[in-house]
């Protein structure tokens, strides 16, 4: 879902799982890094420190904020690619 989060990761009762996070943080490209790390902060609000959706959850706000930032660098490139960028602008004017 693009603008929503998954309904069954907000239902009542739905404990979120590392797999969860896996699955919203694994695809994130640089343009979305800041949407999906706010789509994680909302499912590992309520969860205890110590459990393991929210250590991982954690781990990916970490990556997604340095990825939105520093862009994307590793993954598969094809030859004569770029990198994905980040989203900070450029301010050089030329």
């Amino acid at each position: 879902m693009s603008g929503a989060e998954q309904p069954e990761r907000l239902a009542p009762g739905h404990r979120v799982t590392v797999e969860d996070i896996r699955a919203l943080v694994g695809p994130a490209t640089p343009h979305f890094a800041l949407q999906i790390r706010d789509r994680v902060v909302r499912l590992i609000a309520d969860l205890p420190p110590d459990d393991p959706a929210r250590t991982e959850g954690e781990r990916g706000i970490t990556r997604l904020e340095r990825m939105a930032r520093e862009g994307q660098n590793h993954g598969h490139v094809e030859e004569n690619e770029r990198p994905l960028p980040s989203l900070t602008l450029d301010t050089h004017e030329g």
